[in-house]
C-alpha cells in the first residue's frame, strides 16, 4: 500500500525579491558585533529604501551590520507577503503593517520546522519514525496557509515541542549508525573551544555554543548540529558532510574556506575564503 502524497511545499530559503523586507522591519535588533546601531521590531531599518531593498546591501559587513548576512527567513517573507497577505505592502496597506508584523516571527519557525522535517524524511536509517514526521509536515505545510488571525494565535511553541520529539528520535538513529563512541555535547559552552582536527563524528551538538571556536579540520559528518551556534567559528577544513540539520543560516556564521565540506543542499557563503 503506498504512502498518501506529500504536500507541495513554499520555498524554504529566502527570495527578498518577494518579500516587502520583513526582517528588515518586524524583528529588533541591538547594537554589537552584529549591528552597528540598535533598532526596535516594528520600525523600519534607516538603510530600507522606498522599494524594499536595502541601500547598503553589497556593504553589510564593512558598515557593521555582519548580523544582516547571516540571517535567513526560511522563505518565511515571501510567504507572508504574497500568501497570507496576497501582495498588499505594509507602506500602500498600513492597517496591515501590525498583523504582518506580529505573523512573520512565526511563519519563520513554521518553515524552519519544515526544513528540518523534510531533512529527516530524506534519511534512511530514520524509517521508523517517517509515518510520523510526514504527518508532522503535512500538519505544519497546513498552518503555512493560514490566515493571519490564525497565525497569530497559533501556539508555535508547542507545535515545534511536538516535532522537537521527532527530530531527536530522528538523530538518534542516524547517528547510532555511526561506529565507536560518540561524543555529547549537547547545550555546551564551547566558546573558543580548541577542537582543531577533532574527532566529532556522529557528536551531539544540538544547542552547543561554539560561537569563535577552532573547528579547523574537524570531522563533523552525521553530528546532529540543531541549533549549534557557529558565529565566527573556525570551519576551514572542516567536513560537515551529511552532519544532520546543518542550516545556511549556521554556515553564514562561520567561516570557512575551500577545503571546507559541505553538504550539496547547502551554499558555500560568499565571504569565505
Amino acid at each position: 500500500m503506498s504512502l498518501p502524497a506529500l504536500p507541495a511545499l513554499p520555498v524554504l530559503q529566502a527570495d527578498c525579491a518577494g518579500c516587502f523586507a520583513l526582517c528588515c522591519v518586524a524583528l529588533p535588533f541591538a547594537k554589537s558585533n552584529d549591528f552597528a546601531v540598535n533598532k526596535p521590531a516594528g520600525t523600519p531599518c534607516a538603510n530600507l529604501r522606498e522599494d524594499f531593498r536595502c541601500g547598503i546591501h553589497t556593504k553589510l559587513r564593512d558598515k557593521g551590520f555582519q548580523g544582516c548576512t547571516v540571517f535567513d527567513c526560511f522563505g518565511a517573507g515571501q510567504q507572508v507577503s504574497q500568501v497570507t497577505f496576497g501582495g498588499r505592502d505594509w507602506r500602500t496597506h498600513t492597517g496591515t503593517a501590525r498583523q504582518m508584523f506580529e505573523v512573520f516571527p512565526v511563519m519563520r519557525q513554521l518553515h524552519e520546522l519544515l526544513f528540518y522535517v523534510a531533512e529527516a524524511l530524506t534519511l534512511p536509517d530514520a524509517a521508523p519514525v517517517h509515518a510520523d514526521l510526514r504527518r508532522a509536515l503535512t500538519e505544519t505545510e497546513e498552518w503555512t496557509r493560514a490566515d493571519a488571525q490564525a497565525l497569530a494565535a497559533l501556539d508555535v511553541g508547542a507545535l515545534r515541542q511536538r516535532i522537537n520529539t521527532l527530530l531527536l528520535k530522528t538523530s538518534e538513529l542516524v547517528r547510532a549508525k555511526v561506529p565507536g563512541r560518540k561524543k555529547n555535547h549537547r547545550g555546551a559552552d564551547l566558546m573558543g573551544a580548541r577542537l582543531s582536527g577533532a574527532n566529532l563524528r556522529g557528536a551531539n551538538l544540538r544547542g552547543a555554543y561554539l560561537i569563535a571556536a577552532d573547528l579547523s579540520r574537524a570531522d563533523l559528518r552525521t553530528a546532529d548540529l540543531i541549533g549549534a551556534d557557529f558565529r565566527d567559528a573556525n570551519l576551514r577544513g572542516a567536513d560537515l558532510r551529511n552532519a544532520v540539520f546543518l542550516t545556511q543560516p549556521q554556515l553564514n556564521a562561520a567561516q570557512g574556506d575551500p577545503k571546507t565540506h559541505i553538504p550539496p543542499t547547502l551554499t558555500r557563503p560568499s565571504h569565505w575564503t
